[in-house]
């Protein structure tokens, strides 16, 4: 069974993931240090109360993070699963290596930006969200709140969403005994972009819009955005709620800058189509992960021609 088990495992995938959570904790590690601490910003979660340990009583966050997220990981046996407790595991002690890290290479201490705290707290966003999307993007967490939040969920049924943000504004409260308003204020900007560019992060950057499309025309839009646009249309059937009368709805998938395009070739057919435009957080396939076929523009003809 061992031997089928360590079979089955997909080693460069593997290998990929650890590499990249190892990155994702090494940016994380070098916002905390070069900018979070450097310039007296705090952070939430688990990352916070490290923090608040080093105001305190001046304890290493490369070791408080471990420390303290021993016994979390112990509890979340249970809930994690194999692999989420292996992978919680390792990216619990690639940001306590981090931090050990570069606290101790000279460049990181010298981002002195108390003369701009907005520079600071922006910086600390992209670099903390960067780094964490990283981590979560390829199926690793650092432990910490996410664990005690997994748990709940599961246990209580309350949202992980709900049970982070708590975690957080109780850390963020208590940073105050160390902190001034000032600095809180522009913990709470890094704390924005850091939301921000996490999710961005996380979704990945093949971002994309979907278009559904109601129309008497459906078929000419439809083969009009595959000659036009050269993107794909797909036919759903839905069915009306007040006449309970079944029609076509057509969705297409297209890149932002290709809405407005999009939007002419429509309402070029019918004026009087309703088109409600969704956002698709990560678009996988041609034309978005892989080169789409070259597309027949005047200046593809014009190069044909000569």
């Amino acid at each position: 069974m061992q031997n089928t088990e360590w079979k089955s495992i997909d080693w460069r995938t593997t290998i990929r993931e650890f590499l990249m959570i190892t990155i994702g904790a090494l940016t994380y590690g070098f916002g905390l240090v070069a900018v979070n601490i450097k310039n007296n910003l705090a952070e939430g979660g688990m990352t916070g109360v490290t923090l608040i340990l080093r105001a305190w009583w001046n304890f290493d966050p490369a070791y408080s993070t471990l420390i303290l997220n021993i016994p979390l990981i112990i509890l979340g046996y249970h809930f994690l699963g194999r692999k989420g407790m292996i992978y919680t595991i390792y990216g619990t002690l690639a940001l306590s290596a981090s931090l050990w890290i570069w606290q101790r290479v000279p460049f990181a201490q010298t981002l002195n930006l108390h003369h701009d705290l907005f520079i600071a707290g922006v910086l600390a966003g992209i670099f903390g969200g960067f780094g964490s999307g990283l981590i979560y993007r390829f199926g690793g967490t650092t432990g910490g709140s996410d664990v005690v939040a997994r748990i709940l969920e599961l246990e209580r049924g309350i949202p992980m969403g709900k049970t982070l943000l708590a975690i957080d504004v109780i850390v963020l409260l208590t940073s105050l005994t160390y902190l001034d308003i000032e600095h809180m204020m522009y913990t709470l900007l890094s704390s924005f972009v850091f939301s921000r560019i996490v999710d961005a992060t996380q979704d990945g950057s093949y971002s994309a819009k979907g278009l559904l499309i109601i129309s008497d025309q459906n078929e000419a839009i439809a083969q009009q955005l595959m000659d036009q646009l050269e993107r794909g249309a797909t036919f759903l059937t839905a069915e009306g709620a007040y006449q309970h009368d079944k029609r076509p709805i057509v969705y297409c998938v297209v890149a932002p800058s290709e809405v407005v395009q999009a939007k002419k070739i429509i309402i070029g057919l019918d004026s009087q189509a309703f088109v409600s435009i969704i956002e698709v957080h990560e678009a996988v396939g041609e034309g978005f992960t892989y080169l789409r076929k070259p597309t027949r523009n005047l200046l593809s003809i014009h190069r044909r021609q000569h």
